[in-house]
């Protein structure tokens, strides 16, 4: 039985709001596209959903652009984008990213070398995985110039080890250059400060990615923010909705779902950044008491809110291996991660931490901690009681191994 669950990075339990929100649109009949009175009210609760949301986040209601969810968004922005502007101009076949990515940037962009002729840089990032304006637009201007640039990719916050972008000051760069700015914004929301309005002018992004089920929102429920100006090609056609970028019926009752956890994400953004960002504090320093010899990744210092996620503790804990620090923590009744859960079960080091220049060995003993809104002082307090003995065991095996 579990007894502490440090994953909400992974997902985290649904509003009490939105279940009772999904469903009351689920005992509704109708389809938004149908233009009969069912269809004309299952529309307006998609549009007022659509309103609700741009209003939440300072974007404009056709820049709102209704997903599956992150996967899918950052697909749409990053392929879309690429194939619209190399079609437009077919000397811009290259995209500017980190190694820090999610995979559902990273493989798509893999993709797209593989299939599409596009090319890549790589930006390079510090030992905290900060990607600096100079860093970037050395990156951006590359040795020919920017003109050969398709569009460039930088997560607002990472998703492993929590570091925050400055994508303001990143999106300033890519403004004067004339190239757009997609950002996976996935962990931002509900944790971080979102400055959105006025989507793709001055140090706004071109391009958002977000989901539902990381703020309290049904699972397959997600938004992909696009400024006016931006024409992604289409993955799909058929039907047209979504300005054609995601054609298919529409979700209500998820739609409907997600517009109520992005409004309470950005409402309790402050008072829920500080409380979780305290039991984060209390974790770190705890597991730093026990064991001094674990390192921190990312940037932290106690109270900072602004450069890590507030909810995010991610260890690198020498001489053990992440499998066996998961399974003995899962066997004590405390549910964590090593990193992404989009790629559980796949064995190897995290290509964040290699990415900052961690020794393959160190990042082996990986540990993600992640809080949310259930988070409690009982969960951090299950955590360090457990650690010390699953530290010992957790050697030991690394040891006979």
């Amino acid at each position: 039985m579990t007894t502490a669950y440090l994953d909400h990075a992974a997902t985290t339990s649904v509003l009490p709001e939105v279940v009772a929100v999904v469903v009351r649109e689920l005992e509704r009949l109708g389809n938004p596209s149908s233009t009969h009175g069912p269809g004309r009210r299952a529309r307006s609760t998609v549009e007022e959903s659509r309103e609700d949301i741009a209003d939440a986040l300072d974007v404009h209601p056709t820049e709102v652009i209704f997903t599956s969810g992150g996967t899918e968004s950052d697909n749409i922005a990053v392929t879309g984008t690429f194939h619209t502007r190399r079609t437009a101009d077919p000397a811009r076949t290259r995209i500017v990213t980190t190694a820090l990515e999610h995979h559902a940037v990273l493989d798509q962009v893999e993709h797209l070398v593989a299939t599409a002729g596009a090319d890549v840089t790589w930006i390079e990032a510090d030992a905290d995985g900060v990607i600096t304006p100079a860093a970037f637009e050395e990156a951006l201007r590359g040795d020919r110039g920017p003109d050969d640039v398709a569009i460039a990719s930088v997560m607002w916050a990472n998703n492993e080890i929590g570091t925050v972008q400055d994508i303001p000051a990143l999106a300033e760069v890519t403004r004067g250059l004339g190239v757009p700015l997609h950002t996976d914004a996935v962990q931002a929301l509900g944790q971080v400060d979102l400055p959105l309005a006025g989507l793709g002018r001055g140090s706004a992004p071109d391009l958002v990615a977000l989901t539902g089920h990381k703020i309290g929102g049904p699972v397959g429920t997600g938004l992909l923010l696009a400024a006016r100006d931006q024409t992604p090609a289409p993955a799909q056609r058929g039907g047209g909705q979504e300005r054609g970028l995601r054609p298919g019926t529409l979700n209500v009752a998820g739609v409907a779902g997600l517009a109520t956890a992005v409004r309470y994400a950005v409402s309790h953004l402050r008072e829920h950044a500080a409380r979780v960002g305290g039991l984060r504090d209390r974790l770190i320093s705890g597991a730093l008491d026990i064991d001094p010899t674990i390192r921190v990744s990312g940037p932290w210092e106690p109270g900072d809110l602004t450069h890590r996620l507030p909810g995010n503790a991610h260890l690198q804990i020498p001489g053990t291996d992440s499998d066996a620090l998961l399974y003995l923590l899962d066997a004590t009744g405390i549910a964590c991660s090593a990193g992404s859960a989009c790629t559980a079960g796949v064995t190897r080091p995290s290509h964040v931490l290699l990415a900052c220049g961690v020794p393959e060995d160190l990042a082996r003993g990986a540990l993600r901690l992640t809080l949310g809104r259930t988070s409690t002082e009982a969960d951090v307090d299950a955590f360090l009681t457990a650690l010390p003995e699953v530290l010992d065991r957790a050697r030991r095996a690394r040891a006979a191994s």
